[in-house]
């Protein structure tokens, strides 16, 4: 008795071995922080008063070319299995959205205070903390009257910051995300600071840019 085999088409046996490796692999969601940090900087140098391009502005990066030997429909249908098998938020591109009504109002509020702040933060009266905050650092720095004042700012900042780094992270579907968030933002705000600033390094000692 023949047996007879059908050939299956090459792009089909192609789209089997794809299933099978989506089937066998774990997709993980890893912190962005690339794109975390692009963030953080478009929102400090505005918040210190720089004129930047906001992150979400940014010029896309060159898709990738797809497999010269798929033709259009093969692509479509693999396009479409892969959305199939791979969750959207597995799939997700590498974007930090900053951009909601309770953020821009933060970071509107934090620009606002800026101006009060700057003199204390080039006198070394207060600093930034490892943990993304701001604090005192010398209350003699800062003349008897205006005291109360410095530490009210300080305790409205540190609101805001707070408010700010669980903001993005809830905007984002990602609260989990909350203390790494901070932890790029206490690097950027360090990095973007001018040179005086004071502020504390890993083990929390002070330090002067």
């Amino acid at each position: 008795m023949t047996r007879h085999f059908i050939a299956l088409p090459r792009h089909l046996a192609w789209f089997g071995a794809v299933l099978l490796l989506t089937a066998c692999v774990t997709i993980n969601i890893y912190f962005p922080a690339a794109a975390a940090e692009d963030a953080a900087r478009t929102i400090v140098r505005d918040v210190l008063g720089e004129t930047v391009r906001p992150a979400d502005e940014s010029p896309e990066a060159a898709p990738t070319a797809p497999d010269a030997r798929l033709d259009g429909t093969s692509r479509r249908v693999l396009a479409l299995i892969l959305d199939t098998v791979i969750p959207p938020a597995q799939a997700q591109q590498a974007n930090i959205n900053i951009r909601t009504a309770t953020i821009d109002g933060l970071r509107a509020s934090m620009r606002s205070r800026t101006p009060s702040l700057q003199p204390h933060f080039a006198s070394g009266a207060i600093g930034f903390t490892r943990d993304g905050l701001v604090t005192i650092r010398d209350l003699n720095a800062v003349p008897l009257r205006d005291r109360a004042a410095v530490q009210r700012l300080v305790t409205e900042e540190n609101a805001d910051r707070n408010a700010l780094y669980r903001e993005i992270a809830r905007a984002n579907d990602r609260p989990e995300w909350e203390s790494d968030i901070r932890a790029t933002f206490a690097r950027v705000w360090v990095q973007e600071a001018p040179r005086g600033y004071w502020y504390q390094d890993e083990r929390g000692q002070w330090r002067q840019k």
